[in-house]
């Protein structure tokens, strides 16, 4: 009878140890070809973006990282540590990203080969091409591959030669040091483009960017620009409360109606903008718009009314309430209320997408009456970059490069008074010890009794 015992024991433990080895090597399995992660850190701080696992989703090939850091560094001590643990917040979502690290020090003719300039510097290359990175965070790597992404040259022209805002200009009126350097950033070439003394806008124009001028086109300049959009040409039309300058055809063109005025938006006021300002809040749903939900400020923007036409698609992007003011003087706005006999109530489009097929490509083309939302005065402001760089894309048709937006920032900061300080120092210094002293005491009774 014990002998029985003993080896139905024996096969019992057997069994169990089998057992734990097969659960344990399943998991294992498990965990190494299905990997299940959950960042539950302070405002997810160790995951990435949706537009960044967007963008590693769409890059085909491997992506080489290359960096040359030395093993410490003076001021931030283990460099390549800092690197490979956030880059591989990436290798979670693409697992061909290859990490190579060279000492400058070790190898300086490689470094002076590459042109490296600072330590812990970064070459990312994909596709046969590449970028140095000086500054590691997600928006510029992710920046970066989302220009190396980029298979075939975007050239963004702006019309020019009339007093019009530059795409690359640095006064305060041009729109070169924020939007058109995010474009840039994106992978976009600007150049401009003076009618004059083109033959016509080149084929090779991804987008044309059209601004207020402030002096009228000849007649030769609108015909090109004209046959520019019946050709399929994809627009960008920033334009003012001012004059059109000799671009009325174009407005024929796509059937849009341009009344004169100002659009007024009484929530402007109640935040303390300036009253000739209209807040973009309310956004149609649209590519251009998806997911969409920072503020836009537009300084004297126009309202946009347009004819149905079977030809075009119209949609509206933002809409403001409010009024339009049909003051001459814009100056004169201040304090000024709402005139039945001079005004005109209602809900106003600021920006408006159109689209249609010609020749078989889709052709897409953006108004805004307004170009000073993304002039360098007023780029800063909201979400104003964003919105203008979310158009672009979708006027090159890169509807799947979106924007990435800024991580908010939570306040991770806990204040308490003196009196909450004192009771929990209280708590852990005399009240814990007590009752863990009060326990054993009493599991010390209870077992001596018994």
């Amino acid at each position: 009878m014990p002998h029985k015992f003993i080896t139905s024991a024996a096969l019992r433990n057997l069994m169990f140890v089998l057992l734990l080895i097969g659960v344990a090597t399943g998991l294992g399995y498990l965990s190494h070809h299905h990997p299940v992660q959950r960042d539950i850190t302070f405002n997810a701080g160790n995951s990435l973006e949706p537009a960044s696992v967007t963008i590693l989703h769409q890059l085909a090939g491997p992506v080489n990282i290359t960096v040359y850091a030395t093993l410490q560094d003076v001021r931030l001590g283990d460099i390549r540590k800092i690197i490979s643990e956030f880059i591989s917040l990436y290798q979670r979502y693409k697992s061909d990203i290859r990490l190579i690290y060279i000492d400058p020090e070790k190898e300086p003719e490689k470094a002076r080969a590459a042109r490296i300039q600072l330590n812990g510097e970064m070459i990312v290359e994909y596709a046969g091409r590449s970028e140095h990175l000086t500054l590691i965070n997600e928006q510029t790597l992710t920046s970066a591959l989302l220009r190396l992404a980029h298979t075939t040259e975007q050239t963004v022209m702006y019309l020019d030669g009339h007093g019009e805002r530059k795409l690359d200009g640095r006064a305060n009126q041009d729109m070169g040091l924020i939007f058109g350097a995010k474009l840039k950033q994106n992978g976009f070439k600007i150049s401009s483009l003076n009618l004059s003394i083109a033959q016509d806008v080149p084929v090779n124009t991804r987008v044309l960017v059209i601004t207020q001028p402030q002096l009228d086109l000849m007649p030769g300049e609108v015909n090109k620009l004209l046959r520019y959009v019946e050709r399929g040409g994809n627009l960008l039309w920033l334009i003012d409360a001012e004059p059109l300058h000799g671009l009325e055809l174009l407005a024929e063109k796509l059937d849009l109606q341009l009344p004169s005025g100002i659009v007024i938006d009484p929530s402007a006021t109640e935040m303390n903008a300036p009253v000739t300002w209209s807040l973009g809040t309310t956004y149609i749903p649209h590519a251009i718009t998806h997911d969409f939900n920072l503020i836009t400020a537009y300084p004297s923007a126009r309202p946009l009314i347009w004819n149905e036409n079977p030809d075009w698609q119209h949609h509206a992007l933002v809409e403001v309430a409010g009024w339009i003011s049909h003051i001459s003087a814009p100056g004169n706005l201040a304090g000024q209320p709402f005139d039945n006999k001079r005004d005109t109530k209602g809900t106003s489009i600021i920006a408006l997408a159109l689209n249609r097929n010609i020749n078989d490509v889709e052709q897409r083309i953006v108004v805004v009456g307004n170009g000073a939302f993304l002039s360098n005065t007023f780029a800063g402001n909201g979400g104003n970059v964003d919105l203008g760089i979310n158009m672009m894309n979708w006027l090159a048709r890169d509807d799947k490069l979106i924007t990435l937006q800024p991580r908010a920032a939570r306040d991770s900061n806990i204040e308490l008074s003196r009196t909450q300080l004192t009771a929990i120092s209280a708590t852990f210094l005399f009240g814990l010890p007590l009752l863990l002293s009060l326990t054993g005491g009493y599991i010390w009774w209870r077992r001596r009794r018994a």
